[in-house]
Parts: structure tokens; C-alpha cells; sequence
């Protein structure tokens, strides 16, 4: 291919890719299961999400408290167990100003696996975290909501 050729085609490309990529447009699958679920502190960060529904993560998760003030998944080598949640269609944009920002310092993003085998966005407790002061497994607790239900 002649290079002003190429050099059209990778103009075209980038262009395309910049329309594609406008980031109120473009959405993502976020799973939460914590704060930022229906009724929880930092739910408003996801004003304006289309709600996708109640799901659960494969079995290849353990769930902590820390502190008894929010959750975070650690993936787990064995002994993993399914997560309750939900699962919202998010903008770039509002993950990365509105959601991400809301997040406390010993999450972090990643993409996990939920029941049905398909893939999502969800924040994880870091690696760091996981034997700090406070954090607690609670995978056998139904969720964080039943957790502080039953509190």
C-alpha cells in the first residue's frame, strides 16, 4: 500500500475512532456492590445510569468489610463465592468524573467475571488492603446490603 495511502487510512481511522469514542455516547458495564448500589452513600454518582438489572458475580470472588463502611471484591483462588450486586450502563465520562472519584482509596478498578459468564467493570479491593486493620471476609453474608442488615 502506498504510503499517502496509509497515511489516509490512518487519518480515516482516528477519526472514526475519535466520533466512536465521545464519551457521553460510548458505554460501559459497571457492577457495583456496596455504596454505590440503589439507596447507598455515593449511588447519586451514578445518576442519569441505565439500571441493567440485579446480578451476581461467578464464584471466583471473596467479599470484605472494611471497616464496616464499604466492600470491596478480592479474586480468589479457591473457596470463591457469588457477589450480589447491580449492574448499571455507564458513560466514560461519568466513571471517570463522577463514580471513580467517589471511590475510596483501597478500591480499584478492574473487569471481573459475573454468573452468566459475561465480563464487567467493578471496583476490587487492592492487594494492599486486604490485611489492613478492619477488613473482614464476609462472602457467607449474602451481600452488603443483608451484611448491614443484619448489623
Amino acid at each position: 500500500m502506498p504510503l499517502q495511502s496509509r497515511r489516509l487510512e490512518t487519518t480515516f481511522r482516528i477519526e472514526w475512532i475519535d466520533e466512536a469514542m465521545k464519551e457521553n455516547e460510548l458505554k460501559l458495564r459497571m457492577f457495583v456492590n456496596g455504596q454505590a448500589m440503589s439507596g447507598g452513600a455515593i449511588n447519586f454518582s451514578l445518576k442519569g445510569a441505565a439500571f441493567l438489572g440485579n446480578v451476581k458475580t461467578a464464584a471466583k470472588y471473596r467479599f470484605y468489610s472494611v471497616r464496616d463502611e464499604f466492600p470491596g471484591l478480592f479474586p480468589a483462588a479457591e473457596n470463591g463465592s457469588m457477589v450480589p450486586g447491580e449492574l448499571y450502563e455507564v458513560s466514560y465520562k461519568q466513571l471517570r468524573e463522577r463514580l471513580l472519584p467517589n471511590e475510596p482509596e483501597e478500591l480499584e478498578l478492574t473487569v471481573i467475571e459475573l454468573e452468566d459468564g459475561s465480563g464487567s467493570l467493578s471496583m476490587r479491593l487492592r492487594d494492599t488492603a486486604l490485611d489492613l486493620p478492619g477488613v473482614i471476609d464476609i462472602s457467607e453474608k449474602g451481600g452488603w446490603l443483608a451484611y448491614r442488615a443484619g448489623r
